[in-house]
């Protein structure tokens, strides 16, 4: 097994021939030279990097197997007060690498596909697609840091037990009981 790092994740591999070694890649892509991202989150400083981790594998069936981690801090808009809110995203993934449509359906069911040339890879743009896939949906800062709590609390109707709410009802048994008492 053969292991790389360097600071930068190289943009292109050989998958195949990596599949085939066993090797590992580790380094950090910028997060300001992933367009796609950029336009999805609220602010990317300069200097933030996703460190990505990168395994590639044959698995038993002779398939080349990509699996990896991946780690970037991000701001993202709270939608709850609309503000600037720090997050890491992480991710693990294991892909199936395939050239054609036919490869990838073939694939198993725990298999995403990663569709490459015969001989390229573009790592960055995986990378890419990895940190769309998690990012939440609705970004929320958890409910007791969030700026907006004391107006959430305010907007929030006081939640009254049922017991409260309902107007004391007479028992329609009471004259009964009345009664049993008066005999004794």
């Amino acid at each position: 097994m053969s292991k790389a790092s360097c600071a930068g994740l190289p943009k292109s591999v050989d998958p195949y021939k990596l599949a085939e070694q066993h090797s590992t890649l580790e380094g950090e892509i910028p997060l300001s030279a992933l367009s796609r991202f950029r336009e999805a989150v609220s602010e990317v400083s300069e200097d933030a990097v996703c460190s990505v981790t990168l395994s590639f594998y044959m698995d038993g069936e002779r398939r080349r197997i990509v699996s990896g981690e991946l780690k970037a801090p991000v701001i993202l808009e709270c939608q709850r007060c609309m503000g600037d809110m720090q997050v890491t995203l992480t991710s693990e993934f294991t892909l199936g690498l395939v050239t054609s449509d036919e490869q990838a359906q073939r694939l198993p069911k725990d298999l995403e596909p990663f569709l490459t040339d015969d001989f390229s890879a573009d790592l960055w743009s995986m990378v890419e697609d990895e940190l769309l896939l998690v990012l939440p949906p609705f970004p929320l800062h958890n409910r007791s840091e969030c700026p907006a709590k004391e107006d959430l609390e305010a907007l929030e109707p006081k939640v009254e037990s049922e017991a409260e709410k309902a107007p004391a009802k007479e028992n329609p048994f009471s004259v009964l009981a009345d009664l049993k008492k008066s005999k004794h």
